[in-house]
């Protein structure tokens, strides 16, 4: 974790970057072998038909945000946990990420809190900063865990609450909250209380196109990765995100003097902070 003593005159105090397909590109693979273990688990643990397997897999995902919240949103039923274990915990890790030291370098120079903010589980999201030697670039993750805790109250009492926005709920009956994740407004909002950051002066990163109008609708400033070709909401297109300092140079952009130092307190990826709600 990065702890760095600045003034209040930088004109952007946070940096919220998503961490797959962004931090490194699509073309690692990593992505694909997510998707075929996602399809696995559905195969095998869902007992779902095999030819609607790879099309509903793909559905759930463009309509939901993930596919295992369009799963949940359906019924099934499963533990998060084990679902996060198949599908991440066999994830080809050692073959296709590698240490990244010109990011390394970026991330380390640039003066605002930096933030992860993924839909993976903590695990994914400590692997896969570990394996690129970025952990102790950032301040903390927001991720999975975060924006779902366990639900302690598995007999919340619904008496105080108003009708109008409660899930209707008949007697015996539990009410399960549904998955929250990017690319709802919910999400973003969610993200930014946590941080506890300004949204006008934060910016967001991501590869996701649906995520990045979200994010601009939260307030945030924004910029889609892995493309030069701007989308709806996006202020800043970056084709790698190593191309972020020719970019947006303002982001090391400020109107008064401060030390230079910068001081590194924490390096353990295992003890990275996983931002709680």
């Amino acid at each position: 974790m990065e702890s760095i003593t600045r003034s209040n005159s930088l004109k952007y105090e946070c940096l919220l970057f998503d961490m797959d397909d962004t931090l490194y590109p699509l073309s690692s693979g990593l992505n694909l072998a997510c998707r075929k273990n996602i399809e696995e688990f559905m195969l095998h643990f869902l007992d779902i038909e095999e030819t609607e397997v790879p099309k509903m897999c793909l559905e759930l995902y463009r309509e939901y945000g993930t596919t295992m919240a369009g799963l949940k949103e359906l019924g099934y039923e499963f533990d998060n946990d084990k679902f996060h274990g198949f599908v991440h915990g066999r994830l080809p890790y050692d073959e296709v990420l590698k240490p990244d030291p010109l990011l390394r370098n970026l991330l380390l120079s640039m003066p605002q809190r930096k933030i992860i903010f993924t839909n993976g589980d903590k695990a994914h999201a400590i692997r896969v900063l570990s394996k690129m030697g970025l952990a102790d670039c950032f301040e903390g993750i927001i991720c999975f865990e975060t924006l779902n805790p366990p639900q302690e109250d598995t007999d919340h009492n619904y008496e105080d609450e108003d009708p109008m926005t409660t899930p209707e709920k008949s007697q015996g009956e539990v009410v399960k909250p549904r998955i929250l994740c990017k690319p709802s407004l919910e999400a973003m909002e969610a993200a930014i209380r946590i941080a506890n950051v300004d949204p006008m002066k934060t910016i967001f990163f991501d590869d996701s196109a649906r995520n990045i109008a979200s994010g601009k609708q939260a307030g945030l400033h924004t910029v889609i990765v892995g493309t030069s070709t701007l989308v709806p909401g996006a202020d800043h297109a970056l084709r790698s995100i190593h191309n972020i300092k020719e970019a947006i140079p303002h982001i090391w952009e400020e109107d008064g003097e401060y030390p230079d130092q910068v001081q590194v307190i924490q390096s353990n990826a295992a003890e990275l902070t996983v931002v709680q709600a």
